[in-house]
């Protein structure tokens, strides 16, 4: 007997996966060979989506998405209208309630609502009135369905074709995998083994996000950091969760952009939220809580890279061009020989980062940020049932203050002796992690002193970071043949600010 496809959950629980470096028209034949899928029955649908909102953009505020779908050709189309409410839209791994219906055409039908929590935002039906096309999604769709032993049933989906809003465009390429029935655990074992022989990544963002990041003409934006969205009436496992969510966030968003973006703001805040993480993985003191973590090994690669391609990122667009004049000091053969070595940097900074990149399309790199994002979906359980010993007594308000103001009283410590380049390296590091803390925790501390310390700190990251930036910038100029002149002269500019 066969068993029978489960009808879709009113929660969508789905998995979305990025693919560096694919070739668009050979996805679907590279994963239909794949052990998992050769066997199983593929479908093929051409898709056509349009997403609606009022101007003022009511429905993304609320984090709602509305669309009419078109399946099928122009001759013989079919027609659904969704509704998709909630997510945190911090992890590649998103739950949220979805309601689908099938439509006469091509026009919302309110009265298509009326079982939904739709009447939430909009009681008297004002915002429906005042919905208008915002963009739209068209991409081709290959299905395979797979039923697992265990009684789970997954829908994978790849999706290869276009966003457009206004004028613009942005390419979808994205492996995406439903959960019709059984556990979300079941999505991550599904991930693992595409990951054994193809490039993946997390991808945090759904195509509605990012069709609204399109029509503001940002969708390569770098990601900086945003704040969690601390509250006093979240649980420390849940505050803990919620902070490293949005920092690895903001770590994976960074490095998919990098496959397509030559802005140097990119591989740094990819950089910065890993930093982050680090730290918030300290503040938390997760490594004595609840499961061990992953491992880094997989991924050292690519952050030795990553390191290398900002250092000269920064040699090449702050450093050295801030010294232009005071080397050339008005000899024009001193200033064309200083941008004939700026631009020696800027081509080895371009090899690092094509470099970088080829290490991002290995497929140990997806499987490894897969692991952490499992790790981090199963973090708050994993450190309510760990060691008690670890676990703070008292408000989540109290914690936080009590560990800001123990950091505080570190970074004191190691500026005690500023002239020994151990306490100087030591200092700048606990500097980022106050920093990087308080913004963190801002919610749930003290204004006042909190800004007080985070402008200490990050007044002290920027001088030390300065001096670390001209003694990069000798390392690099060394390793060039360039006039003997220009590298003394770096070497007392660095002299300097050390002094």
């Amino acid at each position: 007997m066969t068993s029978r496809i489960p009808r879709r959950m009113a929660q969508e629980t789905e998995l979305k996966l990025a693919l560096p470096g694919a070739d668009p028209s050979q996805l679907a034949k590279h994963l239909a060979r794949l052990p998992l899928l050769a066997r199983r029955k593929m479908t093929q649908l051409h898709l056509h989506n349009v997403y609606y909102d009022t101007p003022e953009q009511v429905l993304r505020q609320a984090r709602i998405a509305l669309r009419i779908r078109r399946v099928g050709s122009d001759e013989n189309p079919q027609w659904l209208q969704t509704l998709k409410m909630g997510g945190l839209g911090d992890s590649a791994l998103s739950q949220r309630g979805e309601w689908e219906v099938p439509v006469t055409d091509g026009a919302l039908d309110f009265q298509a609502l009326h079982a939904t929590p739709w009447q939430q935002i909009d009681p008297d039906g004002s915002v429906f009135q005042a919905l208008v096309p915002s963009f739209s999604t068209v991409f081709d769709r290959t299905l395979w369905v797979i039923h697992k032993r265990d009684g789970s049933w997954v829908e994978l989906a790849l999706d290869l074709g276009q966003i457009q809003a206004n004028e613009s465009k942005s390419p979808i390429c994205e492996l995406e995998l439903e959960l019709l029935a059984g556990s979300p655990l079941c999505l991550f074992d599904i991930a693992r083994k595409i990951a054994e022989t193809t490039a993946l990544l997390p991808a945090n963002s759904s195509k509605s996000e990012r069709g609204y990041l399109l029509a503001e003409g940002c969708v390569d934006e770098p990601l900086r950091a945003q704040p969690p969205g601390l509250s006093t009436k979240l649980s420390w496992q849940q505050a803990a969760q919620r902070v490293l969510r949005e920092m690895f966030c903001q770590f994976t968003t960074n490095l998919g952009l990098l496959e397509s973006s030559e802005k140097p703001e990119v591989a740094h805040q990819a950089r910065v939220g890993l930093r982050r993480f680090k730290s918030a993985l300290r503040l938390f003191k997760v490594t004595r809580a609840g499961d061990a973590m992953p491992s880094w090994q997989a991924l050292q690669p690519l952050l030795n890279l990553l390191g290398e391609v900002r250092n000269l990122d920064v040699a090449c667009t702050q450093t050295l061009p801030g010294l232009a004049d005071a080397y050339a000091h008005g000899d024009s053969r001193r200033a064309q020989a200083w941008l004939a070595m700026q631009e020696v940097v800027a081509q080895a900074a371009t090899r690092q980062r094509t470099l970088a990149r080829q290490a991002l399309r290995h497929p140990a790199v997806g499987a490894s940020l897969l692991e952490w994002t499992q790790w981090l979906e199963g973090l708050s359980a994993s450190m309510a049932a760990g060691n008690a010993a670890h676990r703070p007594k008292g408000s989540l308000r109290g914690w936080a203050r009590q560990r800001i103001k123990h950091l505080h009283a570190q970074l004191q410590l190691a500026l005690k002796d500023r002239n020994n380049p151990d306490s100087q390296h030591r200092a700048r590091i606990v500097a980022k992690r106050v920093r990087y803390s308080i913004e963190a925790l801002q919610p749930l501390l003290p204004k006042k002193r909190s800004q007080r310390w985070h402008d200490q700190a990050s007044e002290l990251q920027l001088n030390m970071g300065t001096a670390r930036d001209v003694s990069l910038a000798v390392t690099l100029v060394a390793k060039l043949e360039t006039e003997p002149g220009m590298l003394d002269f770096l070497r007392g500019v660095a002299k300097g600010i050390q002094g």
